[in-house]
């Protein structure tokens, strides 16, 4: 018998358009929600070949708002649903005679989602004209693009990727289904915002962290170059060939026998460096070389007992030159491919660059699920990309999406009555309704997060904002070096209590099943095959807690089993793998994307879905289910305007490299009088530019890019932007987030800053590493009627240990005894951040 989708019965209108808006729905009724896509009466607002992946399993009615039989049939639509989202200006669906507020005083069940670019609240430009690119280059998405392109000298840079869509798109989804879980307990419904640049934010908040008083043995070589060139008055001027040299030996691309590239991802990690260093037959060859080893590299760098080692990021110049030349020369003795399986099959991080088109044609995402084929009424069959976040249970039905379809009103009633008729209520309705009591969503859940790096601790550090008590264990000895092990720990852990443990052991292994009996949900990032060997299967668990759920992230993995699920890998492996260097830095000078954590903070977001997800479906239907995402789908998601193909597809050529400075003429950075503005108009509004002082002429001139970068020349950015936003023609001028921290930081006051517009930092004087720290407040999902909390600083690993053991039975003394024995700890070293 077929195990149901977790959010059959579920009742939603969306009146999304563009991408974010229509990328929750979507998500929505791939988990089974049923749902009604409203269109404009002359169709989709942006008419491109996504829309068949955003609005599959969808039926499409065209209404006209602004006539009165159009706003009647839409708010009859509203009444027979659960949720119903948009992803316009603040106040222009109440323009139109649909007022979210108003619909829940009479239905407080009523969940609403509303997706503006800018916060509602954000008096500057809440009424600008958002489009995902004016959106990013608002938020420091196309100025800092990382080391490269400052060594390069090119600022500002263009992406073409959906960053802040997908982002907001994660989410938003998450907010729905924790909404809908606490409905379940209370009756009420909630009204929530999801600004996309906050949420854009939030996803490149590893990119906006400071850490004062850093010290240098963190620093990249590029880095250092960068600090060198700034002081002498040097100019940012690198080739992309030259820029090569200043990369780590374990973080960089290879050219191989192929005439293609390789990229390498074995930084921090020992076990992986070494791997890689013996699958390229090079490691007794450095050993011999007198490549030193340290033993513990949480050390403070002056008690070394060499002066670098393997597993240490970053490595010294003179190392890494040594290193990098040897490899060079053994990538070149075989192909792209051929590495690709040594590398793979011997559990080391790498991946074959590779394009889009290439990777949703790939054997391995056709066989595992990340690609679908679906049979859309205009495209044909048509390959799409698979679900972001699922339950293992119930991936047969997730596999075989149904096309969009377009319905009148009568048919779309006649849907949503069928649920209503077919589903049992079991939350309180009515005069049970509870009152409102600011309750944070997953108050009372208890998670053990047994993850690593970033994607994964990210997903349960996302979570801590709602009320979920996170308990982080890790092992004894730590497997990264500090700047992954530690570092990325100040975003990562926050609000949780850290407890080191080796449950190798027996004694640790009992800590481990007491800590699974006392929790609802454990998760890890891992490849399956690891699930047995680690106690985690589902037999295994269940004897240990019936009922408890799971979720797992991992790099390659989908719905199914593909020819590389067990592959170990990063972000940057499926940037490579899936096309996003080969678009970013062009195909013969790949390059990463720039943002730290592009795929691995929407990754953990994503495993935040699934885990609310399976809350809810055992919340509501009674189900132990195991929750599941990867890397790779969430690069399906930020590439949703690429990730496709179909027979007569369009070339895969859209804006690509380090030039590409916007989609087209219309939609590019041009340079003023004292910097740049960005436009992201089209064809279409040739007219209204027509109108515009300066402008007058345009419509009549044969080379629009000469015309514009001669007229945007004559003015100022501030000025060019007043008149095109006061003309409701999209653009902005570029703000970096060193600018955006300038403006929107204050001292952490315990609040978290969603009464604070778009943007909000804090900065925490008094943080538990003794460091300064600012970061980005986790602020991105607003609801009206729940609580957020702001959840504490990420403590030092093992200061829980004591506390959490005792909480789980063992006395004072035993807790220190096995502390004695290196069973617990309560540190990895002196310091919280080694110096």
């Amino acid at each position: 018998m077929k195990t149901k989708l977790p959010l059959i019965g579920v009742r939603v209108i969306d009146f999304g358009q563009q991408i974010a808006g229509p990328a929750v729905a979507m998500i929505l009724a791939d988990l089974g929600a049923t749902v009604i896509h409203i269109e404009p009466p002359q169709g989709p607002q942006w008419d491109h070949p996504a829309n068949a992946i955003l609005n599959r399993n969808k039926s499409t009615l065209r209404l006209d708002l602004k006539s009165p039989k159009g706003l009647v049939e839409a708010l009859t639509l509203i009444e027979h649903a659960d949720v119903v989202l948009e992803n316009f200006r603040p106040n222009v669906m109440k323009r139109l005679g649909i007022d979210f507020a108003k619909l829940r005083e009479t239905r407080p069940e009523l969940i609403t989602l509303s997706m503006p670019g800018f916060a509602s609240n954000d008096q500057l430009r809440s009424q600008w004209k958002a489009t995902e690119a004016i959106v990013n280059a608002t938020s420091g998405a196309f100025t800092d693009m990382g080391f490269n392109r400052i060594l390069m000298g090119l600022n500002p840079s263009f992406s073409p990727l959906s960053l802040g869509s997908s982002y907001a798109t994660t989410l938003a989804t998450s907010s729905v289904v924790m909404s809908l879980l606490a409905r379940e307990k209370t009756g009420r419904g909630d009204s929530i915002e999801v600004p996309l640049a906050a949420a854009l934010m939030e996803g490149l908040s590893y990119n906006s962290v400071v850490i004062e008083d850093l010290p240098q043995r963190y620093l990249t070589m590029r880095e250092l170059e960068i600090e060198h060139r700034k002081v002498n008055n040097l100019e940012m001027d690198l080739s992309y060939q030259d820029l090569q040299e200043y990369l780590d030996p374990f973080y960089r691309t290879y050219k191989c026998s192929d005439g293609r590239f390789f990229y390498v991802v074995c930084p921090s990690h020992r076990n992986h460096a070494r791997r890689c260093l013996q699958a390229l037959g090079l490691y007794e060859e450095l050993l011999s070389d007198g490549l030193p080893e340290v033993n513990d590299l949480h050390l403070p760098i002056e008690e070394w007992d060499g002066e670098t080692s393997i597993g240490v990021y970053p490595l010294p110049k003179k190392w890494a030159d040594i290193i990098s030349n040897k490899m060079k020369k053994v990538f070149l003795t075989k192909t792209s491919e051929q590495w690709g399986t040594i590398f793979g099959e011997g559990q080391i991080p790498g991946a074959p660059h590779r394009t889009t088109q290439e990777w949703v044609n790939s054997q391995h995402c056709v066989a595992s699920g990340l690609i679908v084929e679906v049979n859309d009424p205009q495209y044909g069959l048509m390959k799409q990309p698979g679900p972001i976040a699922w339950l293992e249970e119930s991936v047969e039905q997730m596999l075989t999406p149904k096309p969009r379809k377009e319905v009148d009103f009568s048919q779309a009633m006649a849907q949503l009555v069928d649920i209503i008729d077919s589903q049992v209520i079991t939350r309180p309705v009515g005069n049970q309704i509870q009152p409102i009591n600011n309750s944070a969503w997953l108050d009372g859940v208890r998670i053990l997060d047994l993850t690593n790096v970033i994607a994964g601790p990210h997903s349960t550090a996302f979570l801590g904002r709602f009320g979920a008590e996170v308990i982080k264990l890790d092992p004894v000895t730590p497997l990264y070096d500090p700047l992954i092990g530690t570092l990325f720990t100040f975003q990562t852990n926050l609000g949780k209590k850290s407890v080191l443990v080796d449950i190798t052991m027996s004694e640790g292994r009992e800590i481990f099943e007491r800590l699974v009996k006392s929790v609802d949900v454990v998760v890890i990032n891992a490849p399956e095959r690891q699930m047995e060997q680690l106690g985690l299967d589902n037999d295994s668990l269940q004897a240990i807690n019936p009922g408890v759920l799971f979720c797992r992230l991992d790099c390659l993995g989908g719905p199914k089993r593909g020819p590389k699920t067990d592959y170990i890998g990063y972000d940057d492996i499926i940037q490579a793998n899936s096309g996003i260097m080969s678009r970013f830095g062009g195909i013969q000078t790949p390059e990463e994307h720039a943002h730290l954590g592009t795929l691995d903070v929407n990754c953990g977001f994503a495993g935040g879905l699934g885990m609310v997800v399976a809350l809810y479906n055992k919340q509501k239907h009674g189900q132990t289910s195991r929750a599941r995402t990867s890397l790779s789908a969430v690069t399906n998601l930020v590439q949703i305007k690429f990730a496709f193909d179909y027979e007569g597809r369009a070339p895969f050529n859209e804006a690509s490299g380090r030039e590409a400075l916007g989609n087209d003429v219309y939609s590019h950075f041009y340079h003023t009088r004292n910097g740049f503005i960005f436009i992201d108009s089209n064809e279409s509004e040739l007219a209204k530019l027509e109108t515009i002082s300066g402008l007058s002429g345009i419509a009549n001139t044969e080379n629009i890019s000469e015309f514009l970068t001669e007229r945007f020349s004559q003015d100022s950015s501030e000025n060019w932007a007043e008149v095109l936003q006061s003309a409701d023609i999209a653009a902005a001028k570029p703000m970096g987030i060193e600018q955006l921290r300038d403006l929107y930081t204050r001292d952490a006051d315990g609040t978290v800053g969603l009464d604070r517009g778009s943007y909000a930092f804090s900065v925490y004087d008094n943080h538990p590493s003794g460091h300064r720290v600012t970061i980005i407040d986790q602020y991105a999902i607003r609801p009206t009627e729940a609580r957020i909390l702001a959840i504490e600083s990420t403590e030092r690993f093992g200061h829980s240990t004591q506390t959490v053991l005792e909480g789980l039975g063992y006395n004072s003394a035993e807790v220190q005894s096995m502390i004695d024995r290196k069973i617990a700890a309560t540190g990895w070293g002196r310091e919280f951040l080694p110096s």
